[in-house]
């Protein structure tokens, strides 16, 4: 059941928790990830004071998630299960205080109604002109794609154009959602997506919860079939990389994102 809204002072944050993990006994430092909600608001999971750690040896989707509603809108949203892998390969689940409100780390973003209203600039008409090609990152040589014909070529076309953004030494998966493969490198998390429909929903969040187990991952989706437009409304919320494969094998930027994330080079 969701907690009941009440504003914290972001200053009263707990600070990072000891941890220890349930299989080796290591300890770790966590503290939960901000959860970006639609207002704006950044939200912070609350812990259970002495809660006892658990290793999650059997993952479900309706376990892997816990609702909690949003101090400033009172919006209710499912959201990851406080976790973290440690280096002896466990999950490692924390347990959550649904007594305790949620905490909201960053004000929401006022309604439009209050925010100063400016002037706008004329509005001079434009010809329509085609979309720019995508930007190429500086001191780089030109990327050259691979076709795709086949499932294998959009992983190989995927992975050669993040290794031309410097992500090199890249880790091949299966991936445990949908038909493709997973692209593991030190900073990104990259799922190509074979399947012959645009990506949903489901999708974008299993990416982007593979990338609250470590420090500044990136999450990065390749498509061959595009978006939904739901995918897309959450992927800009969790500043997930969209990217859809052309069958020259070139990716183009769907979202804002993606397109940061070639201009500041793939994050190199």
């Amino acid at each position: 059941m969701p907690a009941t809204p009440q504003p914290e002072n972001p200053d009263q944050a707990p600070a990072a928790k000891p941890v220890r993990c349930p299989s080796c006994r290591r300890e770790h430092s966590y503290e939960p990830p901000e959860l970006p909600c639609a207002c704006g608001a950044k939200l912070k999971v609350p812990l259970l004071r002495g809660g006892t750690p658990v290793q999650v040896r059997h993952r479900s989707w309706a376990d892997s998630w816990l609702s909690m509603r949003c101090p400033s809108c009172g919006r209710s949203e499912e959201w990851p299960q406080p976790e973290f892998t440690c280096g002896c390969g466990a999950t490692v689940r924390l347990p959550v205080d649904t007594a305790t409100r949620v905490m909201p780390m960053a004000p929401a973003l006022p309604p439009a109604a209050a925010r100063p209203v400016q002037a706008a600039a004329p509005v001079r008409p434009v010809q329509p002109v085609a979309p720019p090609p995508a930007p190429k990152p500086v001191g780089r040589p030109p990327f050259v794609p691979q076709p795709v014909r086949t499932a294998d070529d959009a992983v190989l076309a995927a992975s050669r154009f993040l290794e031309w953004l410097g992500h090199d030494s890249l880790e091949v998966s299966d991936s445990q959602d949908r038909e493709g493969v997973c692209l593991l490198g030190p900073r990104i998390v990259a799922q190509v997506d074979t399947w012959t429909e645009p990506a949903d929903l489901r999708a974008v969040e299993c990416l982007w919860l593979n990338t609250l187990h470590a420090d500044e991952l990136q999450p990065v989706m390749f498509t061959l079939a595009g978006y939904n437009q739901e995918s897309r409304n959450r992927a800009d919320q969790l500043l997930v990389a969209l990217f859809e494969l052309d069958l020259a094998g070139t990716p183009q930027p769907v979202n804002s994102t993606a397109r940061e994330f070639l201009r500041a080079g793939g994050g190199s």
